[in-house]
């Protein structure tokens, strides 16, 4: 399966989309909501309808950049949220971009990309956050598909892959996941070595 524009535009055209819930999680709500400095350069990878951008906007937050394959899935978002800047929405392939970011929030995208690209992705990453640059966000702990997005793991999986680059401060089942989700989510926060 080749997981390239054209799939992803797909999906959002046929609007198959389980992965969104329509809104901002909540564990990464209850994360952003802590935050004090609001000009922190933030990047959200596999973008989609991106409701943590929205949210991160709508609060105050200026330095947010989205990136997604999908042009559609970017038009969708830019006709929601208007007034977000355009030159902040980046329709790449995420492992080329190479802008530097304090924090990265990672809402699904880990868990959409070939397995055999999470090395690549923990590597690059760790690339393109600044020293002690931080992930936060979601991970599926549960098997999930083989043969298409979303891809599942488990914390230990996670954990092998992430060490290398990161510092793992938290890595547990969210306690605050939306029901269809509980004990099926992992609330990660993470620190470049």
């Amino acid at each position: 399966m080749k997981l390239d524009k054209d799939f992803w535009n797909n999906r959002y055209l046929d609007k198959d989309t389980g992965w969104d819930v329509g809104k901002i999680s909540q564990p990464i709500k209850d994360y952003i909501n802590q935050i004090d400095d609001k000009s922190l350069k933030i990047i959200i990878p596999g973008c989609g309808n991106a409701h943590e951008a929205e949210y991160l906007f709508n609060n105050g937050f200026t330095n947010v950049f989205l990136i997604d394959l999908s042009p559609i899935a970017l038009k969708q978002f830019a006709d929601r949220v208007p007034k977000f800047p355009k030159e902040q929405l980046i329709c790449d392939n995420f492992f080329k971009h190479t802008d530097e970011y304090d924090l990265m929030i990672e809402q699904t995208f880990f868990c959409a990309i070939n397995p055999q690209l999470r090395s690549k992705y923990v590597a690059h990453s760790s690339k393109i956050l600044q020293p002690k640059g931080k992930i936060i966000g979601l991970l599926f702990d549960a098997p999930l598909n083989t043969n298409k997005p979303p891809f599942g793991g488990t914390k230990k999986e996670y954990q092998n892959y992430f060490k290398i680059n990161f510092t793992i401060n938290k890595m547990e089942l969210a306690y605050n996941s939306i029901e269809s989700r509980k004990g099926r989510e992992l609330f990660i926060n993470l620190s470049v070595k």
